[in-house]
């Protein structure tokens, strides 16, 4: 069955052009060639051609030719929205010229259903005071710090510890550690360790016994009853500011100089950051709503190709984190085509809502002046605190600000 989104183009280099080609690939295989009586690069043409024959040029000539075939294809083609690299082919090449077959994928037709009146309702921002006060509280904790205590280890507290296990008497690998710190209430030793060094001082030992879970990654120690020689070398504890001037200069928050203002302020970052997740909830109802009626035939290369950003992204985070692709897939004991077949979903629907929304530009004939990309950009690079030029340069240009603002115009259509 034919792709109606895939076009064959022939395009044929002859002539003058393919003269030239060949010109070029004998300059450049001339400078290789072992004649008798030349040095390289050196040999006349029709001493060349004799001993290696025209035919050997083809090739040579074919590749250089393709790029003016490229261009060739892209200005008679100037009508098709092409949406992704083309494949090329070579067809046939001898002395008269060359002929490629380029194989494009074209911009599927988008048939829209109804797009206007689609009966949803942006999700009410509201803040509680139960998140103002979790908010209060982890901006305490950000500003907390860590002091050496006097007293028995408690709840929350880090205990800095040396630790030995012993199973049936003998020390095991791996059970050993040196000025450790712990917090305690972490669950980051196993269960039941933590627990009872709770009320030990500065300087007292204990032997911690418990029993290691029967999932341990250790055949040796999974369910199996061991003794930890544990020492407190020393206890911190996390201590938390006051709400007093000194802490609110620390702050250096212009205007916030009381917990009342503070709160305020918190309040209205969660009402942003909350109002920003509803906005994008609201546009993704809106499209998932309008997709329901369209159809669209979505080439597979689109998808191909939208995985790859999708993928390379993923990537880029992960690098922030500390974590390359390769080390994530041996983590998950995963590999690409299966992050790729998780992926597929969100990346199809990510090339159908753009879709849509250029199919709504288009029949509403929003269209963005230069006049008016240029002020967004004048605008955004002023907010970002770069140079336009700079800003434009990261953005992708004039024509990226304009689509940019034809896919909002269109997100307005839907609203």
């Amino acid at each position: 069955m034919e792709n109606k989104n895939v076009k064959k183009i022939n395009i044929k280099i002859e002539g003058k052009e393919w003269e030239h080609a060949l010109e070029h690939a004998f300059e450049h295989a001339n400078e290789k060639a072992k004649i008798d009586g030349f040095r390289p690069g050196k040999a006349p043409k029709d001493v060349f051609l004799k001993k290696y024959g025209k035919e050997s040029l083809y090739m040579d000539a074919a590749d250089h030719a393709l790029n003016d075939a490229y261009v060739k294809m892209l200005e008679d083609n100037k009508d098709l929205e092409i949406v992704a690299q083309p494949d090329v082919s070579l067809i046939s090449v001898d002395e008269k010229g060359v002929e490629f077959v380029f194989t494009l994928t074209i911009k599927p037709e988008v048939k829209l259903g109804k797009y206007k009146n689609l009966n949803v309702k942006k999700e009410e921002v509201k803040v509680t005071d139960e998140e103002v006060a979790n908010a209060l509280e982890q901006t305490l904790k950000t500003y907390s710090e860590i002091a050496v205590k006097d007293g028995a280890v408690a709840q929350g507290d880090t205990a800095i510890i040396d630790f030995e296990g012993f199973k049936d008497g003998v020390a095991f690998e791996g059970g050993k550690g040196e000025n450790y710190s712990l917090q305690i209430g972490s669950n980051t030793f196993i269960p039941g360790f933590e627990e009872q060094l709770i009320g030990l001082n500065k300087g007292e030992s204990k032997d911690v016994e418990l029993t290691f879970p029967e999932d341990y990654h250790s055949e040796d120690l999974k369910g199996q009853p061991v003794v930890f020689k544990v020492i407190v070398n020393e206890i911190k504890e996390t201590v938390v500011p006051e709400l007093n001037k000194d802490f609110f200069e620390d702050l250096g928050l212009e205007g916030i100089d009381s917990k009342e203002a503070l709160e305020q302020q918190l309040r209205e970052n969660i009402a942003a950051k909350k109002e920003v997740d509803a906005e994008k909830k609201y546009i993704d109802q809106l499209l998932e709503e309008c997709a329901k009626e369209v159809e669209v035939d979505i080439p597979e290369v689109m998808i191909n190709e939208e995985l790859a950003r999708m993928i390379g992204q993923y990537g880029e985070n992960l690098k922030m984190q500390g974590i390359s692709l390769e080390q994530f897939y041996q983590f998950t004991n995963s590999n690409e085509d299966a992050l790729k077949e998780q992926m597929k979903p969100e990346a199809t629907n990510r090339i159908k809502y753009r879709l849509i929304l250029e199919e709504i530009a288009k029949k509403e004939k929003i269209e963005i002046t230069d006049e008016k990309a240029k002020e967004e950009a004048s605008n955004l690079a002023k907010k970002y605190q770069m140079e336009e030029e700079e800003f434009l340069k990261l953005f992708g240009g004039l024509d990226m600000i304009k689509y940019d603002l034809q896919m909002r115009g269109a997100i307005d259509v839907l609203k």
